[in-house]
């Protein structure tokens, strides 16, 4: 058993080294520093110099970011769709089942509140979320298997993925200023993906009614329909016929009235400068910092919000 997993990891390097020189040859080829390339993703050199190296697993965004830059012709996106980036992964054994399903699911409609769906986090936000329950390898664990089950969905003809954030998701702080930018221009990013659809519930319309907590509805093979929602003792699944009904009724009337595709993109886009503008000078958090950045940038919409007031430290 020891001997397979040896020879899956590797398997697995030599495939992330194999993007990542074919990443090189376009890159050099299109006579770019990696400082260069990094500037036009955007991102940091050490993000590209650790691709490269096939060290760092890269994002579609990343790969489709690259190709548009270097000319390539989609190679790098389509190499990524074919590279199994997570062979040996492990889940919660309470989330295995979850993690099953997403392997099958052929549409995925999904109501979140607080945090980023796992489907749409980005390593260092996943990292952030994690480390505030465990550190160290546990850690690296927990980041590769929440990744792992992104792939089919964040590539141009993967399953449907319609998903509603509470506002919520994009004001709480996770990790830092910088995590949150980062988090909201990949949510940009694949939003532009023909089967996904973001949308926003914001704060304050009273016309809005948001389900009780997050719950995804889960459309498998031949037409098997199941609801998924969680709670502090883990996931429970129900394919009753009459559960569904209600929960699919919930759901389509809130992303009726939540903000369309277009204008949560914009949204998205405010929040994200302004992170941009609080990452220079705010310093990183442990965990989630249920301060709620002030919106400078926000458009107007056309009923009132009420002001969310910012929580001040326990002394």
């Amino acid at each position: 058993m020891a001997q397979k997993n040896a020879r899956a990891q590797t398997e697995a390097a030599t495939t992330a080294e194999v993007f990542g020189e074919l990443l090189r040859h376009y890159r050099e080829s299109a006579r770019l520093t990696q400082s260069a390339l990094a500037s036009r993703i955007p991102c940091d050199r050490s993000m590209v110099a650790r691709v490269e190296a096939g060290t760092r697993v890269p994002t579609y965004a990343f790969a489709r970011t690259c190709d548009e830059v270097l000319g390539t012709g989609g190679v790098l996106a389509k190499l990524w769709g074919k590279i199994d980036w997570y062979p040996q992964v492990q889940h919660p054994d309470w989330f295995g089942r979850r993690a099953e399903m997403d392997a099958q699911t052929v549409a995925l409609r999904e109501y979140q509140e607080q945090l980023v769906p796992g489907l749409l986090q980005t390593p260092e936000y996943a990292r952030a979320l994690f480390s505030r329950e465990v550190s160290g390898a546990e850690l690296d664990d927990r980041v590769k298997a929440r990744l792992s089950r992104q792939q089919r969905f964040l590539t141009d003809g993967g399953p449907l993925y319609v998903v509603v954030l509470d506002e919520s998701c994009l004001r709480n702080v996770l990790g830092s200023p910088a995590v949150m930018r980062d988090q909201c221009a990949h949510l940009l990013e694949v939003g532009r993906l023909s089967n996904i659809r973001i949308h926003v519930a914001p704060i304050g319309p009273d016309g809005i009614v948001r389900p009780k907590t997050s719950m995804s509805l889960i459309t498998l093979p031949e037409g098997e329909h199941w609801v998924y929602s969680e709670s502090l003792d883990g996931g429970h699944f129900s394919d009753d016929p009459t559960v569904i009904s209600r929960h699919s009724r919930t759901y389509d009337v809130l992303r009726a009235d939540a903000l369309s595709a277009a204008e949560s993109a914009a949204l998205i886009g405010e929040a994200m400068k302004g992170y941009e503008h609080d990452a220079e000078d705010r310093p990183e958090l442990g965990g989630l910092d249920e301060e709620q950045l002030q919106r400078k940038r926000r458009r107007k919409l056309p009923r009132s919000r009420p002001r969310i007031p910012r929580p001040r430290p326990r002394t």
